[in-house]
C-alpha cells in the first residue's frame, strides 16, 4: 500500500491505533486507582474473580458463624452465671443445715434456720428457673419450654458440635426444711440430698466451664481465619496504588504524545498539495 495516498492515512491510522490503545490502558488504571481494585469485575481478570467470590462467600460465612456463635456464648455465660450463684448460695444452705443438725437448739431458733433454709432454697431454684437467655435455657431438658441440648455450627464448612442440657430439677433442694436435726444430718452426709445437689452443680459448672472455653476460643480462631482471609484476598485484588499512581502519569504523558502524533498524521494529506503546485 502506497504512503501518499489522500484516501488512506496510514501514518494517521497507526497513530489512532497506538493511542486507543493507550486510553485503554489508561481507563483500566484509572479505575485501578478509583476504585482501590485491580479486580473490580470478571473483565478484569476473569479466574481472579471467581476466586476472590468464593473466598468472600467464604468469609461472609464466618461473618454468620461468629454471629451464632455470639448468641451460644450469651447462653453459656447466663447459665455459668446462674450456676456461680448458685453454688455461692449452697454454701449459705449448708451452714443452714448444720445448724438445724444440732439437736441442743431451742424451737425458736430452729423455726428461725428452717425459714432461713426455706428462703435460701427458694433462691436456688429462682437462680435456676431464671437461667434463660433470648428464650432458651441450658438447665433445663424439656425442649418445650426452651430448655434440650443446643447443636451449634462452628464453622463456615457447617461443622457442629453439641451442648448437653442438664435438669434443673437435681440442681435444687426440697423447698420444705429438714423436720428434724436427724434429717438435716442425713441431708449433708454422703448419699444426702445436699451432697447429691453440690455434685450435681459441680458437675454442671465444669461441663459449661470447658464449653465455654472452647465457644471462647473456636470464635477467636474464626475472627483470625477471617483476618487471614482478608490478607489474601488483598492479595489478590488490591491495586498497588504506588505503582498505579506512577503507571498513571505514564500513560497521560503518552496520550498527550499520541494526540499530537495523530494532529500530526493528520496533516499528511495536506502536504501532498504541495506536489501539485
Amino acid at each position: 500500500m502506497t504512503l501518499n495516498s489522500v484516501n488512506t492515512n496510514v501514518q494517521s491510522v497507526i497513530a489512532l491505533q497506538v493511542l486507543n490503545g493507550t486510553n485503554r490502558e489508561l481507563s483500566t488504571t484509572q479505575k485501578r486507582v478509583s476504585t482501590g481494585y485491580r479486580v473490580v469485575d470478571a473483565r478484569d481478570d476473569g479466574g481472579a474473580f471467581a476466586v476472590a467470590q468464593s473466598v468472600k462467600s467464604d468469609m461472609a460465612g464466618v461473618v454468620a458463624v461468629n454471629e451464632q456463635l455470639g448468641g451460644v456464648k450469651g447462653i453459656l455465660e447466663t447459665t455459668f452465671a446462674a450456676l456461680s450463684v448458685v453454688s455461692d448460695t449452697m454454701k449459705q444452705l449448708r451452714v443452714t443445715l448444720t445448724r438445724l443438725a444440732d439437736g441442743a437448739i431451742s424451737t425458736d431458733q430452729r423455726d428461725t434456720y428452717e425459714e432461713q433454709y426455706v428462703l435460701l432454697a427458694q433462691q436456688v431454684a429462682s437462680f435456676v428457673g431464671d437461667a434463660f437467655y433470648n428464650g432458651r435455657t441450658l438447665l433445663s431438658t424439656v425442649s418445650a419450654s426452651g430448655g434440650g441440648d443446643i447443636t451449634a455450627i462452628r464453622n463456615e464448612e457447617g461443622g457442629l458440635f453439641t451442648i448437653e442440657a442438664v435438669n434443673g430439677a437435681n440442681l435444687t433442694l426440697p423447698l420444705t426444711a429438714p423436720t428434724s436435726a436427724a434429717q438435716a444430718q442425713s441431708w449433708i452426709q454422703n448419699g444426702g440430698n445436699f451432697d447429691d445437689v453440690t455434685i450435681e452443680i459441680s458437675k454442671a459448672l465444669n461441663r459449661f466451664g470447658a464449653a465455654m472455653a472452647f465457644v471462647g476460643d473456636q470464635i477467636s480462631y474464626n475472627f483470625k481465619k477471617m483476618d487471614a482471609m482478608t490478607v489474601g484476598l488483598g492479595s489478590l485484588v488490591d491495586a498497588d496504588l504506588a505503582r498505579e499512581s506512577s503507571t498513571l502519569e505514564g500513560l497521560r504523558v503518552r496520550q498527550q504524545l499520541g494526540v499530537q502524533t495523530l494532529g500530526l498524521a493528520n496533516q499528511g494529506p495536506q502536504v501532498l498539495l504541495n506536489l501539485f503546485r
